[in-house]
């Protein structure tokens, strides 16, 4: 369930700090999909979280470097069992997809929800990852009716040349297949 300020109730709730208000009158019309791992390929442990709290220890690993002063969210994490965290409620402008367009639309922060599923670009996905995605997919499509299958994409899809996620591996088809 979600409520009226955007909290999915079937998550376990996050505070990022990195998130401000969308543009007056923007309708919520996009849900992008990406991946992220800390250090990557890494699972299950805090380094997300700490992206995205702005409570990460950038010299704890040497590829941590360039994260120095990131400020970057998403809305919900899946991590690789299916459980969902909730960084910024769903009403509120997460600061996930940096300079992009969606059909000749820029700025995808304003107007789209940002989904980080625990992986890499070139990794599987587990089944309970497409099931806990599924479910909040079609959540969301319910709550926002300007959200339609059709305005469901990648990072890489927004993002040409500058960013990967959720990768090759990502099955389409299979998440399709599962929405109602």
């Amino acid at each position: 369930m979600i409520n009226s300020i955007g909290i999915y109730k079937d998550a376990e709730q996050k505070c990022s700090p990195y998130f401000n208000h969308r543009p007056e009158g923007v309708q919520i019309s996009l849900l992008v999909i990406h991946c992220i791992s800390l250090p990557e390929g890494v699972y299950g442990g805090k380094q997300v979280e700490q992206l995205f709290t702005g409570c990460l220890d950038c010299n704890e690993h040497e590829t941590f470097a360039d994260l120095n002063g990131l400020e970057v969210s998403a809305h919900c994490v899946i991590r690789r069992d299916g459980h969902v965290e909730q960084y910024v409620p769903f009403v509120k402008r997460a600061w996930h997809a940096g300079v992009s367009r969606f059909n000749n639309v820029e700025a995808c922060n304003d107007y789209s929800i940002g989904i980080e599923l625990e992986g890499t670009d070139k990794s599987e996905y587990t089944q309970a990852q497409y099931m806990a995605l599924a479910k909040l997919t079609d959540y969301l499509i319910y709550h926002y009716p300007q959200l339609t299958k059709q305005r469901i994409t990648g990072h890489s899809d927004i993002a040409p040349g500058r960013k990967n996620d959720p990768g090759e591996c990502f099955d389409w088809q299979h998440y399709f297949s599962l929405l109602d």
